[in-house]
């Protein structure tokens, strides 16, 4: 999940970036950027840390969701891991929210308020990249560990099983997963290759590797839609819920500006008559825009009138009736 940066109106249409920043660019590498990850990565263990203890202690005062989606959930100490997954899943959305909207902001014209320079604020877009995916990566690999933790029957096959259930797009065949957990596996399939494309980039081509690179956006938003749907804690209505469509406004805006102001000339949208490339090209530049603008107005209506997907919380004393498949 990289971008480079670009200049507005002083770059050649399609050029990639200034002279200095490419020469920048080419002595990155992989295992550079992985050393320097390194501090962004304690920092993501230890935001992990905190949200497996807030989640530990809510189940086991049983005031989190997860309890009334799944009463069995309350032995704690059978299914640490899955409160584990769900930790790293939430810092990975984080840090998949972080690294998007530091993307959009090197993508376009430079705004004026980061402090950062934006060499400092690139290589903060390829790090916190860099620790989505392994944060997803671990996200996943404790979800399978706890399906094989969890497999009473002690079946032998049980470690295989997990993995088609956890990596297999249609492996999982119940319940809501039926399309929560294909949509989780599209995202961190899409967030591994379009993440480390970077460093091959001018193998490929910076043109080609643009038009890849620019498929985060749908990775990120699979991310938000897996979350929504699967994620026991925000399963039923409430404001934790609102709020996860709330930190959306923010990256469709700044998509939206990207959109209207974009850093090449050649990505400007002009009236169809003046435009130099095809129809389609000049067609699809204008449905882009109007997706953004019509994502904000969905996001602005969804956070004031609180309709937010959620189910309704049931009651008390019918919460083992509602099982999470």
């Amino acid at each position: 999940m990289t971008s480079s940066p670009t200049q507005p109106d002083s770059e050649p249409a399609d050029d990639p970036a200034t002279d200095a920043d490419d020469r920048q660019q080419r002595r990155t590498t992989l295992r550079s950027d992985l050393r320097a990850a390194l501090p962004d990565g304690l920092i993501a263990l230890v935001v992990t840390a905190a949200v497996f203890a807030l989640l530990y202690a809510r189940i086991r005062a049983e005031t989190s969701s997860t309890v009334s989606v799944m009463p069995f959930m309350a032995d704690e100490g059978e299914f640490w891991m899955y409160f584990l997954s769900q930790a790293f899943g939430w810092s990975a959305l984080l840090w998949a929210w972080i690294t998007v909207v530091l993307g959009l902001t090197l993508s376009g014209p430079r705004p004026s308020w980061p402090r950062l320079s934006g060499r400092r604020l690139e290589s903060l877009h390829r790090t916190t990249s860099l620790n989505t995916i392994a944060l997803i990566a671990a996200h996943a690999l404790l979800f399978a560990a706890q399906l094989v933790r969890s497999d009473t029957a002690g079946r032998p096959s049980a470690i295989a099983t997990a993995f088609v259930e956890t990596f297999v797009p249609g492996g999982y065949d119940s319940g809501t997963g039926k399309l929560a957990i294909p949509l989780g596996q599209a995202a961190l399939y899409l967030a591994v290759p379009l993440g480390l494309l970077f460093y091959v980039r001018h193998r490929i081509g910076p043109r080609t590797w643009r038009v890849l690179h620019r498929c985060v956006i749908v990775g990120y938003a699979l991310s938000v839609w897996h979350t929504l749907l699967y994620g026991t804690n925000v399963w039923y209505d409430g404001w934790f819920r609102t709020a996860i469509w709330l930190l959306q406004l923010p990256i469709a805006a700044i998509l939206l500006m990207r959109l209207l102001q974009p850093a090449r000339r050649s990505e400007k949208l002009r009236g169809l008559r003046a435009h130099t490339g095809s129809s389609a090209g000049w067609a699809l530049r204008l449905t882009g825009r109007l997706a953004a603008a019509g994502a904000i107005v969905v996001l602005i209506a969804v956070v004031i009138s609180g309709n937010d997907g959620g189910r309704t919380v049931p009651p008390t004393d019918t919460s083992s009736t509602h099982v999470h498949d």
